[in-house]
């Protein structure tokens, strides 16, 4: 009689490896914020890490291929009063993120494709409707625009980014802090951890709860949940003890754990990414050196250990790079950004294949930029999965698509994009002319700033063989 003792996984040999030394990104002051959030945001034109600043809150964006030592003057993305606790970027446009701080605002900005010269200052959209310090931000999946934040005021608040105004505030429902909130694959649900013990499934647009569990780890130490393809809910926490613990739950049936396996003894929050097209969750502690990860199934035990990650350096916090960014030529089906105090490290995640040929089977298609629906249709009921693309080809980024905000109001008569003039009067006559003129300043003023560059650039290389001794 033939026995199985080993079970049979795709994602068994999955291992992890960091990059080289000059593929890291060296000498950046990571934030030291005491707040449970992951300080980094990925997509696949940039990483974004929550930084150290002076006088207010900022994080850094970086191209993914500026790797090496950054320059101390590298322009950051400063507006925030107060320090920055999350960042996120739009799942619908690579050039759009968002970002929570103490001083009670959400702001949105606008990255060019290009390093600017200068510190970027000025947010797209302001959101403003918190009382108290704004800790989580998380874009819809599904719909275009729709950010939902959570304050300390224990309120969520769901924005159109578009036309800069509320949608949806769900008050009540929580008793005290909320430690994290997770949209469910379709935009229709969310799943919330609270200081209260309770996890929490709601409906945003009927303004209810639609499942709940108190204590679904006894511990004390905060929680975290996030939804599976499947629709369970995988949660990590403590038990009464202070051991680290994970658990699945089926939101129908929130008595019983699908699964619950206790883990090891530390006080870092493990922080979940779990990845929908390999039903594989990987847990990054704050302050462990390791990286653990699970591949959720059908069938008993339901959660199955596959490896750990180890290195000797803490994570400050970890970004996790969307399915699309990956290189699908190598066999990568995760990628982390590992934050240390003075650097960010990539971390790659790779099965083990012999052929060059193309992965089916690791690779399904995948959430792709284009939204499926729009604010108005979500809000209306509207429910729709994600647009989806092959990643046969490899994925190549689109443009820079920039994000129009149109306020709803009658004071939102704004002037033409240019240079900054006082009207005394409404400009009715703004004709084609007036608008031709300043596309010829435009053209003049990038031929002056292209001179300018050719003519610096002739000065460093003089400057340069004088230092070297060869002029």
């Amino acid at each position: 009689m033939s026995r199985r003792v080993v079970r049979q996984s795709k994602f068994r040999h999955v291992f992890g490896q960091p990059v080289k030394a000059d593929q890291m990104y060296e000498d950046i002051r990571v934030s030291k914020v005491t707040w449970d959030s992951s300080f980094c945001a990925v997509n696949p034109k940039f990483v974004a890490i929550i930084v150290e600043a002076g006088g207010g809150g900022a994080f850094m964006v970086l191209p993914l291929a500026k790797t090496g030592r950054v320059d101390k003057n590298h322009p950051l993305v400063t507006g925030h009063t107060a320090p920055v606790l999350d960042i996120d970027w739009c799942p619908h446009n690579d050039n759009v993120i968002a970002s929570a701080s103490e001083d009670t605002t959400v702001m949105v900005w606008q990255i060019p494709d290009y390093v600017p010269m200068r510190n970027i200052t000025e947010p797209i959209v302001t959101l403003e409707g918190h009382s108290k310090r704004v800790g989580i931000i998380t874009w819809h999946p599904t719909a275009r625009n729709v950010l939902l934040s959570a304050g300390g005021d224990n309120l969520l608040i769901l924005w159109n980014v578009g036309t800069g105004e509320m949608l949806l505030t769900l008050d009540d429902m929580h008793g005290d802090l909320i430690y994290n909130v997770c949209w469910n694959r379709t935009g229709s649900l969310l799943v919330t951890t609270c200081k209260d013990k309770h996890v929490r499934v709601i409906d945003p647009r009927k303004q209810q709860v639609v499942a709940e569990r108190f204590a679904p780890h006894e511990g004390m130490r905060p929680m975290r949940a996030v939804f599976t393809r499947e629709g369970h809910i995988f949660t990590t926490g403590f038990t009464r003890m202070s051991q680290r613990e994970l658990g699945l739950w089926d939101p129908a049936n929130f008595e019983e754990p699908i699964a619950l396996q206790e883990m090891d003894t530390s006080n870092g929050v493990l922080l979940p990414f779990y990845d929908p097209d390999s039903s594989i969750v990987y847990l990054c502690g704050k302050g462990d050196s390791s990286i653990r990860y699970f591949e959720i199934t059908a069938e008993a035990p339901y959660v199955h250990y596959l490896s750990t990650y180890s290195s000797k350096e803490p994570q400050r916090g970890m970004g996790f790079m969307p399915k699309r960014g990956l290189d699908v030529s190598k066999c990568e089906i995760a990628r982390f950004f590992k934050l240390h105090e003075r650097k960010c490290e990539p971390i790659v995640m790779t099965v083990p294949r012999k052929s060059d040929l193309f992965q089916d089977d690791l690779y399904p298609d995948t959430p792709g930029p284009e939204p499926a629906l729009e604010a108005a249709e979500w809000l209306a009921g509207k429910d729709a999965e994600p647009v989806l693309v092959s990643l046969r080809e490899g994925y190549v980024p689109l443009k820079n698509r920039e994000l129009k905000v149109t306020r709803k109001n009658i004071l939102d008569n704004k002037p033409p994009v240019g240079p900054r003039r006082s009207h005394s009067t409404c400009d009715a006559n703004f004709s084609r002319p007036s608008l031709e003129d300043l596309l010829e300043e435009i053209r003049s003023l990038r031929q002056t700033v292209q001179a300018q560059e050719k003519r610096i650039s002739d000065l460093e290389n003089k400057l340069c063989k004088f230092t070297n001794g060869t002029a």
